[in-house]
């Protein structure tokens, strides 16, 4: 008989219940393990089945309907508005230091580059109190993210920008009637005090590395040591112009995507590897990262009197207007290719088992890459007779959705279980993670072992499919259009591959979605030709 995933026998033969807890960033463990004190595979199914039915109303009961945008942005409005009059009265009264200032400025840059990070942490943000205050209970914060994050922190990013206005206008006098200083009398004014280059990006990076995580620290400073090999270490930081920067712009459009990874590129300086023809070059999105941290810096530095300039203002790059993804569907062909590869591995291709199934999983199903990778043995579950994946970002704190609509329930195609999926999950059901063999990488996540093996060094390249618009993400695509194809309504098909339903009607009034069985027959529909 096929076991519940939620079982698993010890050593001695007796059967475990375990039960994945939600994320709270607490918790040491991610599940729950309960014994059920007996051997028979018959009776732990039942209390298995019994005990899996409570966890699901418990856990249901807290998933109430998340605000709608105009209640987030009137509470963020109301919430901030009290506290703004509170600093302006405080400011009218005392005044703000110099020391509250610039942390009032370095926090709104923070805000200002996680909104572009477009990530949920916490980091500055009064989350409690405004919750207390506005009464937002945590049923309704949970289900409103990442939604209410956002606009909370645009909220104080902006309230901020306001006391900064009020209190710069407070240290400025107007002196447009004042008679002129001679050209004589300013030649004999002390220059400015200035720093290098070099020891100014210390001092930036020095006040908020600790702010940051580890790869994004990277990031920022990779970004920044652009300045220094273009400019050099000792150049006075006060003398770099506007000139300078349209220069910087153009070498940075120059980079060769990966400049520090190729072998013939990584031992090149920057003005010679910007000559090597033959390389792709850097997008306009990494290109406007660099920007937008070169302005950061700049603010800061002007903000500190290390500079009477805040350069790259205004310089960033337009998008184009085109899809941002060039990838495209298999075809028929290339997905039996593949297919009877991934099953009878002709090629000798496949060598891991977790490699066959990730990449199985990820025609069958749509998932995203990192979604198949990161699996729980107790994700994949059954209700009403239906297997099914359990996406979510619970029971593992590395975990990780791309939206809340990521979070779904996508049915086994029968072809898995036909192929002996099940089987393959049993036999994991002594670790928490289905691809316990697959590492965490701070750069790509689970997926990078999956990813390295079927897109670049492989599976792809070896059976003649690999290209730039072809890779493990045109599985998604692949899906979509079959589907389409098949003659399933969009949102249907938005749910199996987790995309946001949009539209009123979807988002209002078809909240709870389509039903495990309505999502089998469309998902049983896709074809592998």
């Amino acid at each position: 008989m096929k076991l519940s995933a939620y079982l698993s026998p010890s050593r001695h033969g007796i059967f475990y219940f375990r039960w994945p807890l939600p994320h709270s960033g607490r918790e040491k463990r991610s599940t729950v393990k309960v014994s059920l004190r007996t051997r028979c595979p018959h009776r732990a199914a039942d209390l298995a089945r019994c005990l899996a039915a409570h966890g699901r109303i418990v856990r249901d009961s807290n998933a109430l309907a998340g605000l709608r945008q105009t209640e987030i942005r009137e509470k963020v409005q109301a919430y901030f508005k009290a506290q703004l009059d509170q600093y302006l009265d405080w400011l009218d009264q005392r005044g703000l230091s110099k020391n509250a200032l610039t942390d009032a400025r370095e926090e709104m840059l923070d805000h200002e580059s996680l909104l572009e990070l477009e990530t949920t942490s916490p980091m500055w943000l009064p989350i409690s109190r405004f919750k207390r205050v506005m009464d937002v209970s945590d049923e309704q914060w949970d289900a409103s993210q990442p939604r209410i994050t956002y606009q909370l922190r645009k909220g104080r990013r902006d309230m901020l920008r306001r006391v900064l206005e009020a209190a710069e206008g407070l240290e400025r006098y107007s002196y447009d009637d004042a008679p002129a200083i001679a050209p004589a009398a300013l030649e004999a004014l002390p220059a400015a005090p200035s720093v290098t280059l070099e020891q100014a990006i210390a001092d930036y990076m020095d006040e908020h590395a600790h702010r940051w995580d580890e790869k994004y620290t990277d990031q920022i400073q990779a970004f920044l040591n652009i300045l220094i090999e273009y400019c050099g270490a000792d150049r006075q930081l006060a003398t770099i112009t506007k000139q300078d920067a349209q220069e910087i712009k153009k070498v940075v459009r120059a980079l060769p995507q990966n400049r520090h990874v190729k072998p013939e590129l990584k031992s090149l300086s920057l003005c010679e590897v910007i000559q090597v023809a033959g390389h792709p070059k850097i997008s306009i999105t990494t290109v406007n990262n660099h920007i937008s941290n070169f302005i950061r810096f700049f603010k800061w530095a002007k903000n500190n009197d290390y500079t009477p300039h805040a350069l790259f203002e205004g310089m960033k790059m337009a998008k184009a207007k085109a899809s941002e993804t060039n990838r495209k569907p298999f075809s028929p062909a290339q997905t039996q290719l593949m297919y009877r590869e991934l099953t009878e591995n002709t090629s000798g291709l496949v060598r891991k088992d977790s490699h066959r199934w990730g990449a199985l999983l990820g025609m069958f199903t749509g998932a995203r890459l990192n979604e198949i990778c990161q699996l729980l043995v107790s994700d994949i579950q059954q209700d009403q007779g239906i297997h099914f994946l359990n996406i979510d970002d619970e029971g593992d704190e590395r975990k990780r959705v791309k939206t809340r609509a990521s979070k779904r329930k996508v049915p086994i195609h029968p072809e898995l279980i036909h192929l002996g999926f099940l089987d393959f999950v049993e036999s994991r059901a002594q670790h928490d993670r289905l691809f316990f063999d697959f590492e965490y990488n701070r750069n790509g996540g689970y997926g990078r072992s999956l990813s390295r093996w079927f897109n670049e060094n492989t599976f792809l390249p070896k059976l003649g499919i690999k290209s730039r618009e072809l890779v493990f993400h045109s599985f998604r695509h692949t899906m979509v259009t079959r589907l389409s194809q098949a003659g399933e309504a969009e949102p249907l098909v938005k749910c199996i591959v987790g995309h946001e339903r949009s539209g009123v009607t979807q988002e209002v009034y078809f909240r709870e979605g389509y039903t495990l069985v309505q999502l089998k027959a469309a998902i049983d529909k896709f074809k592998i030709a």
